[in-house]
């Protein structure tokens, strides 16, 4: 929201309707056919549980991770199920969902997967977030709810120039900005009440805002870490609808040719609170010295 990208979101519109595709950069008219199906070393054919094994790929590629305890796993996958049912999707199966706790002691994103509606939520990996942080002008609470990672919200990536502040918003040169469209959400400041925001998640500055991840820091997206950003973006974590599109025939610019795509592809967001009172000690805060390269109005990037 904060900052420049290579294509950036048009104005509000009804929930319902599609926002308008953004350009893609004059070099990249065509999407090339994904360089692979991304299998798990080991997994077997026909293997339901196959797509747990995405857990050494994450704990091999994502620098930012977080250990949760068995119980928590179990909690979380709880209040995953309590979501996904709220919103008709109780029997969801057999793809990828990213779930975020927006809640200010946790700020943590987990990826989950069960291969059966009869089965388990179960945690491939956690990291660190950043969720909205009340207080300031245009800031907004991060919106509660399951929202849909589909191209009639098409994603960007972006050019890694700085604003104003000194900041790069939305990260380093080509990282992805995954967009789920106009949202709903309580505004955090004047008289409070709700109004439309553009709903992401994405990278951010790797020197300033990165360190940062563990509290409330956004202007209501979700930050990731670089390296969760590549992640998800590689292997279509979130990408089932995107890839059903190409398989269509359409091309889409924001895809990578070289991406090598997972066959449990998913396509959910969820947010939750999980109303903690005390952070848990598996999702530390940031540490003394993760401000010090905030410049002054550093506060208000996205």
């Amino acid at each position: 929201m904060a900052a420049e990208a290579l294509a950036q979101p048009s104005a509000p519109s009804p929930l319902s309707a599609p926002s308008p595709q953004p350009k893609p950069p004059a070099q990249a008219a065509s999407t090339p056919a994904a360089s692979s199906l991304f299998v798990p070393e080991g997994a077997k054919a026909g293997d339901p549980n196959a797509a747990l094994k995405m857990r050494d790929a994450f704990a091999h590629e994502v620098t930012r991770r977080l250990d949760v305890p068995d119980a928590d796993q179990r909690f979380y996958a709880g209040q995953l199920q309590a979501a996904l049912a709220g919103h008709e999707l109780g029997s969801l199966a057999g793809e990828y969902v990213v779930l975020v706790d927006r809640n200010e002691h946790v700020q943590a994103l987990f990826i989950y997967y069960r291969a059966l509606p009869v089965d388990g939520w179960q945690l491939i990996g956690a990291s660190p977030v950043a969720t909205g942080l009340p207080g300031q002008y245009d800031h907004f609470v991060t919106p509660l709810g399951v929202f849909e990672h589909t191209p009639a919200n098409m994603d960007f990536r972006a050019e890694g120039t700085m604003n104003d502040n000194g900041i790069r918003g939305y990260g380093q040169r080509d990282m992805r900005i995954f967009d789920f469209g106009w949202a709903e959400a309580e505004r955090g400041w004047g008289k409070g009440g709700t109004s439309q925001m553009r709903f992401q998640m994405h990278a951010t500055d790797p020197d300033r805002l990165e360190p940062l991840l563990g509290i409330r820091h956004s202007k209501g997206c979700v930050r990731i870490p670089a390296s969760l950003n590549v992640f998800l973006d590689h292997y279509g974590i979130l990408d089932a609808e995107y890839e059903a599109t190409v398989e269509g025939g359409k091309p889409l610019w924001v895809l990578h040719g070289d991406r090598v795509v997972t066959p449990w592809a998913g396509r959910y967001l969820v947010v939750v609170d999980s109303g903690r009172k005390t952070r848990p000690a598996w999702s530390p805060l940031p540490g003394p010295k993760a401000g010090t390269n905030l410049p002054p109005g550093g506060d208000t990037a996205d």
